[in-house]
């Protein structure tokens, strides 16, 4: 004779060689389906009754490829627990789960009698690996990206999901559906994503990468030697950018009579002068291209020049006492630098002093007058215009 037991969660039933009385032999297991996560953890529980005139002698789980305990299968080995957590109440705990787990779970019962009591149908386990699908892959700068969170099936009621760039996770990290959209891409956006499932955070999809294309960016030219350029020396100006794909063909442009123009045929990063000359110098800029855009660096400064803007600052300023010292100090702009400085007196031919700053101390009333310097470097000399320094008399 058998038993059937209608419970909520299903039809179950036990094979039995004999019932001694009028009491049933049922399981009811708390869930017949169990979506859960590759590398989680499941419970697996089921309430069960069986005849008063038989005595409990063991318990176990099973499967159809796996008739006998679990717990005795190497696949299984430290991995499945039981837990008895009330009478009649039996869970098994099953972690670390792969795929090659997703199988049909039974409850099985030993009692004095011959027979095994088997609560059929089992639960049905399910478990899957989430993964990230991208579309597409590889766009330019501009374009959209659309990234989705993927399950075989779904795991619990409203789950929502969490990104990660990098490893990192985003700014604004959860969804509540399986879809991240980036929309225009930018170079910014490129790196490495996964995903996970709120409260499962530990279990990522595996990473897929993003691949953006974009023209130069941040195209600039360095000067090398930095400093003082002498004439004969060698100088070599360098275009630098980052780009994706990396650039192929640099251009240079120097300015001549007000107006840019094709320099030297150079297509390389670096442009070479072995022995500079003053015919040579002027402003530079270059282009960087790679197929997508092109980058323009900002004009480079690169001359010499003889002395140009010569001024006076005098040190104190205003009027000055008879006994009481001042400074002239002589500035301008030059490539190379100056290399003389001349003080001059106005309506004097000969020359008062040398030196950038000229010193007046236990100045006199025949120190009156106005002041000017002359400031030279190999490509020529400039005048500033004149300063007054003007002397009280000291009353006693």
């Amino acid at each position: 004779m058998s038993c059937l037991s209608i419970s909520m969660s299903g039809l179950i039933w036990f094979s039995i060689r004999g019932v001694h009385n009028s009491n049933c032999w049922s399981v009811t297991y708390t869930k017949r389906r169990i979506y859960v996560l590759k590398g989680s953890t499941v419970n697996i529980s089921c309430y069960y009754t069986h005849a008063t005139s038989y005595i409990e002698q063991g318990s176990f789980w099973f499967t159809k490829k796996h008739p006998v305990d679990l717990r005795s299968y190497p696949k299984y080995t430290g991995r499945v627990e039981y837990n008895r957590n009330t009478e009649n109440n039996h869970t098994m705990t099953i972690t670390h789960l792969t795929e090659k787990d997703s199988a049909e779970y039974k409850f099985r019962l030993l009692t004095t009698d011959k027979g095994r009591f088997s609560g059929l149908p089992g639960v049905m386990l399910t478990v899957t690996d989430i993964l990230l699908e991208m579309d597409p892959t590889s766009v330019s700068e501009g374009e959209r990206v659309t990234l989705r969170c993927r399950t075989q099936c779904r795991v619990g009621l409203n789950p929502t999901y969490i990104w990660y760039k990098n490893g990192q996770s985003l700014t604004n990290p959860i969804t509540s559906y399986n879809s991240l959209i980036l929309d225009p891409v930018s170079s910014e956006d490129a790196g490495n994503y996964s995903c996970a499932v709120e409260g499962l955070e530990r279990i990522l999809s595996p990473e897929e990468t993003l691949t953006v294309r974009y023209g130069p960016k941040n195209t600039s030219v360095s000067v090398s030697p930095s400093g003082e350029i002498v004439e004969g020396s060698s100088v070599t100006l360098t275009c630098s950018s980052y780009a994706n794909p990396p650039v192929d063909k640099y251009t240079w442009y120097n300015k001549n009579g007000g107006h840019y123009q094709f320099s030297y045929g150079i297509t390389g990063p670096h442009l070479v002068f072995n022995q500079i000359k003053s015919s040579v110098t002027g402003e530079y800029y270059c282009e960087a291209w790679n197929g997508i855009k092109t980058g323009k660096s900002d004009p480079t400064q690169y001359h010499m020049y003889a002395p140009k803007n010569t001024s006076v600052s005098v040190s104190p300023s205003g009027e000055l006492v008879e006994g009481s010292s001042v400074t002239l100090t002589c500035s301008c702009d030059a490539n190379p630098p100056v290399d003389k400085y001349t003080w001059y007196k106005k309506n004097l031919a000969s020359p008062k002093a040398s030196g950038q700053s000229y010193s007046i101390t236990n100045i006199s009333s025949e120190d009156r007058g106005e002041y000017y310097c002359e400031a030279e470097n190999k490509y020529g000399r400039l005048n500033s215009s004149s300063v007054s320094v003007d002397v009280q008399c000291k009353f006693t």
